[in-house]
């Protein structure tokens, strides 16, 4: 092979190699190894959690088969839509345990959920165990001395599940042992404290099952950033038993804490919040299990480009209305940026990418003011509706553009009846005066008195969002002569959204870069969903996502991830930094953007389930060789390759496996996207060697 091509990054070289894995159960029936993952959000839409559990729903069923169950509560409003109820088959182990379940009185539903894999689930009906609440809290506090107060309705029904949950362990440990000739070796896996009393209840009855226990993220942590602590650089400091009583959620903590030391295996999302765990819940994660998502390969080399090219074209139609009026710069030099999530305004570093916009704002002023960035903002928060400003614009722009189209066909039509007679024709026979009037009409409807609006919606007590009152401290107010443009959208955005028309996905496709600049993420998919779309985006070295990327990168920057400091240096410092980072961006030329594009969606591959899955398998087989000492994992070292990107050499920027499928490459000096010039790309770039 050539010096050239061993150079290159291929993407079939990275990551781990858990397809060897993916034999749906065969390995998992002839250990009699069954696993078992309990979560409140499985088919019960709440948070992160549930994308999670729905994203990997397919790599586990491709690696366990029907020896692998989702266990969850019942929530009809979202099992009405996501779960097709059917029964287990008799002579099933857990059709037995079920049944036995169901002549205890309880309401159990069975089926399976309707997402990639079709797991099989089992939803246990809270209310049907309400009886039994008190029972279940005695139990709790004699074996643990762990009180649940009665008004805290969360935490009650976290104690119901947890020990219907194990209930169920239980009878389905028993009914395996029947109808097996050997001991089931069977593996219980707990997300979250909601789902943690299933384990403390499976361990103080002595339930002899693995049991392995991930935290996404700390009560404690989540409740410490919120009061604007300092804190990662006071965490081995925290009294935490003071500091849960203070915010009231002492018991909520000792059920997560319990979990976390009960547990066979004790996981986390990501090195940061390993950190916190270890200061706060004062034990040391034995494996990271990293989140993923299921990575769409394109059958075409830029199938991806030509999707955010689409997308862009919608979010050019919303600038166009919203900014009616004062319409006054280039679409063609107008950037993309956004942030999303929840609306956790310190937590999610809103307050810092406001301020770094207003420094951006200067900086485009004093040296490119002919490019201009539009930065949107998507948190929910509570609104009385749409604004009628902004309905307005579309309604005028739209009206612009009907009026257009139909003088337009009707031009068509006289051009070719005049151009048929043998004669040339005139403005005036093609521009009617009674067109001129329509499109004057049109004109005088775009002038507006006021500035374009901040918000989209009408925000409830606008005067005390953080967000409304950040922009309107840094002064960033859409007039003609700012060069950054803020548009503050209060709800998810969905295909039925009048203004946009386009779901998130779209949306974030059609965006230039993401900006997640957050104080605490303990793991973060809002950048990881650029990254697979191809999209750069700026994160931190305290969200999960941008230590994962540096650790396995060499160079991240180069791959379009941006990763700012907001834990060695101090708050002016990390500012200073994004807005640099943004100001870079938007100096790139178009050409260097769609470099940067293909490199940062070759990173997609680190991202897939097919790769990160094996940690969760690790989990699994460490807490198997604890409790069944006998067992020996047959594969043990298979896949088990380090995932390390290298600073990228220039590289066809596709998936090197659908190359033959590729239309010949565009002309010399084009602008098409799929030409690279593979010893100038660096230099292109900026980026010093």
């Amino acid at each position: 092979m050539s010096n050239k091509s061993n150079k290159r990054f291929y993407r079939v070289d990275s990551g781990h190699d858990f397809s060897v894995f993916m034999d749906r159960g065969q390995r998992a029936s002839l250990h009699n190894r069954w696993t078992f993952e309990i979560a409140w959000e499985v088919a019960n839409k709440v948070g992160g959690i549930y994308t999670v559990i729905r994203s990997k729903a397919y790599v586990s069923t491709e690696e366990m088969g029907d020896q692998y169950c989702l266990l969850g509560p019942y929530k009809e409003q979202c099992a009405r839509t996501e779960v097709e109820e059917q029964e287990f088959a008799v002579g099933n182990p857990l059709h037995t345990a079920v049944c036995r379940m169901r002549e205890r009185g309880y309401q159990v539903h069975t089926g399976t959920w309707l997402v990639d894999g079709n797991p099989q689930l089992i939803l246990f009906d809270i209310g049907s165990a309400a009886w039994k609440l008190d029972e279940f809290k005695q139990d709790l506090w004699s074996s643990t001395n762990i009180g649940i107060p009665h008004l805290d309705i969360e935490a009650n029904d976290a104690v119901i599940l947890g020990f219907l949950v194990s209930e169920f362990i239980g009878e389905f440990k028993r009914a395996a042992e029947e109808l097996n000739a050997g001991p089931p070796r069977i593996v219980t896996h707990f997300h979250e404290w909601q789902a943690g009393v299933g384990l403390i209840a499976i361990r103080t009855k002595q339930i002899n099952v693995a049991t392995v226990f991930t935290t996404h993220a700390t009560l404690l942590g989540r409740y410490l950033c919120a009061g604007n602590t300092d804190f990662y650089n006071n965490l081995s400091s925290f009294s935490v038993d003071e500091e849960a009583g203070k915010r009231q959620i002492y018991h909520r903590y000792c059920m997560e804490r319990a979990a976390s030391h009960l547990a066979h295996i004790f996981t986390t999302v990501s090195e940061i919040t390993g950190y916190e765990a270890e200061h706060l819940l004062k034990r040391k994660a034995e494996v990271i299990t990293p989140n993923g998502l299921n990575v769409i390969k394109f059958s075409a080399l830029h199938e991806f480009q030509n999707l955010h090219a689409r997308a862009k074209e919608k979010i050019h139609e919303f600038v166009r209305g919203h900014f009616y009026g004062h319409y006054d710069f280039d679409l063609e030099k107008t950037l993309y940026f956004f942030t999303a999530g929840r609306y956790e305004f310190s937590n999610k570093g809103a307050d810092i990418f406001i301020e770094a916009l207003a420094r951006l704002n200067h900086y485009l002023k004093s040296s490119h003011p002919d490019v201009t960035v539009v930065a949107f903002l998507i948190f929910p928060a509570k609104t009385n509706n749409f604004n009628v400003e902004s309905l307005r614009g579309h309604a005028v722009t739209k009206s612009l553009r009907d009026t257009i189209n139909e003088i337009q066909s009707k031009m068509s039509k006289q051009m070719y009846e005049i151009c048929l007679s043998g004669r040339l024709p005139n403005t005036d026979e093609l521009l009617t005066k009674e067109d001129k009037v329509k499109l004057k009409r049109c004109l005088y409807a775009l002038q507006r008195t006021g500035l374009p609006p901040i918000t989209t919606h009408n925000v409830i007590d606008d005067w005390a969002d953080p967000v409304l009152a950040c922009i309107r401290r840094c002064h960033l107010f859409n007039t003609v002569h700012d060069r950054v443009k803020v548009v503050f959208h209060p709800e998810f955005l969905s295909s039925t959204n009048p203004l946009f028309g386009l779901d998130y996905e779209e949306f974030v496709r059609g965006c230039h870069l993401g900006v997640f600049p957050s104080y605490y993420e303990p793991w973060g998919y809002t950048p990881a969903e650029c990254t697979v779309m191809g999209i750069p985006s700026i994160t931190t070295n305290l969200s999960g996502f941008g230590c994962f990327m540096q650790e396995h990168i060499a160079d991240p920057l180069s791959y379009g991830i941006y990763i700012v400091d907001r834990r060695f240096i101090g708050l002016e410092d990390s500012v200073q930094q994004l807005a640099q980072y943004m100001y870079d961006f938007a100096r790139l030329n178009r050409r260097q953007r769609i470099i940067q594009r293909n490199r940062t969606e070759r990173l997609s591959d680190l991202l897939d389930w097919r790769n990160l899955g094996i940690y969760y398998r690790q989990a699994r087989q460490k807490a198997c060789q604890v409790v069944y000492p006998d067992y020996v994992d047959d594969d043990e070292g298979v896949g088990g390759r380090t995932i390390n990107y290298p600073r990228p050499f220039s590289e066809p920027p596709s998936p090197a496996a659908s190359r033959h499928t590729t239309p010949a490459g565009s002309r010399h000096g084009s602008d098409d996207e799929d030409e690279v010039d593979e010893e100038k790309e660096l230099a292109e770039l900026n980026i010093n060697k």
